[in-house]
Parts: structure tokens; C-alpha cells; sequence
């Protein structure tokens, strides 16, 4: 039995994904769970190359890894200082964890043992999904596209106004 590079590639993003997301659950520094979740969020974006679906890839990189978690990251270590209180988390509830997590990967072991899988990536033609997902956001859902942009602008405007909202005294 060989192993094609595509297949030694969906394991080596399975394996730096199920292992940092271990880390980011079983991690009692909340730092520590941070940089393991970036290792995580890198590992699905790689298997969302694998999967053909390149402009997903890039916006999971740039939305969790360049947004998300730097804004957690500076959010953690800024507030630290301030309130003066050692950030650590503890695992609470294993038992009941365990169990659902071995019920979900038996259903899900199951399925992939039972199911025929005949789909190779050399069957399927690769197709950048980024152009036309962006020739389709200008043309046919460019409504949809602008509503969504002014409903954001207008929960940021509005997240601005509350954050910077005086206090009155009761």
C-alpha cells in the first residue's frame, strides 16, 4: 500500500490540528492555549487547501489568525497587568467531555469505515473558487453584499458610541 503526497498531507494538517486543539482544551495557560489555537487555525486552513477551497483558506487565515486571535492575544496580555490576576483555566467536567467526544468520533469512525470513498483530487478538476466567489459578490448578490456591509458598519458605529457612553451616576 503507497501513500500519495495528498494523502500524507490530509494527515500531517489532521494531525498539527487535533494536537493543538488538544492543547488549546487541555492547556491551564491561557497563553499557551492562544498559540496552540494558531497552530490550530493553520492546520484547518491547510485542510481547506487540500479540500480545494482556496478562498475560504485565505479568509481563515486572515479573519481568525490576523484578526481574531492578535485581538485575543493583546486582549489577554493587556488585561492581565491591569486587573493583576494570574489568567489560568482549569477542566472542568471531564468525565462527561470524554464521553461525548468518544460517542461523536465512534459515529464518525463508523461513517468513514461504511462509506465508499471513490473521489480522488486528480478526478476532480481545480478550479480558483476566489474569482468567481468575488465576480458573484458584484454581480449577483451585490445587494445582499452592501445590506451585510452597512449592518456591520452600523454595529460598529453603535459598539463606538456604547463603549465611549459616560457613566451617570445613580
Amino acid at each position: 500500500m503507497t501513500i500519495d503526497l495528498f494523502t500524507l498531507a490530509f494527515y500531517l494538517f489532521a494531525l498539527i490540528t487535533l494536537a493543538s486543539a488538544a492543547v488549546v482544551v487541555f492547556s491551564k495557560n491561557i497563553i499557551y492555549s492562544s498559540f496552540a489555537l494558531l497552530f490550530t487555525f493553520f492546520g484547518v486552513a491547510g485542510l481547506y487547501v487540500l479540500l480545494m477551497a482556496d478562498f475560504i483558506a485565505i479568509t481563515q487565515i486572515m479573519i481568525y489568525v490576523g484578526g481574531i486571535l492578535v485581538l485575543l492575544l493583546f486582549g489577554v496580555m493587556l488585561t492581565t497587568k491591569v486587573i493583576s490576576v494570574d489568567m489560568r483555566t482549569g477542566t472542568i467536567q471531564t468525565l462527561p467531555a470524554v464521553l461525548v467526544v468518544s460517542a461523536m468520533a465512534g459515529v464518525l469512525i463508523g461513517i468513514f469505515w461504511t462509506t465508499d470513498w471513490k473521489v480522488s483530487p486528480t478526478a476532480v478538476g481545480f478550479e480558483k473558487t476566489a474569482p468567481r466567489i468575488g465576480e458573484m459578490l458584484l454581480s449577483t448578490y451585490l445587494l445582499p453584499f452592501e445590506i451585510a456591509s452597512v449592518v456591520l458598519l452600523v454595529a460598529l458605529v453603535g459598539a463606538a458610541m456604547i463603549a465611549r457612553r459616560e457613566k451617570k451616576p445613580l
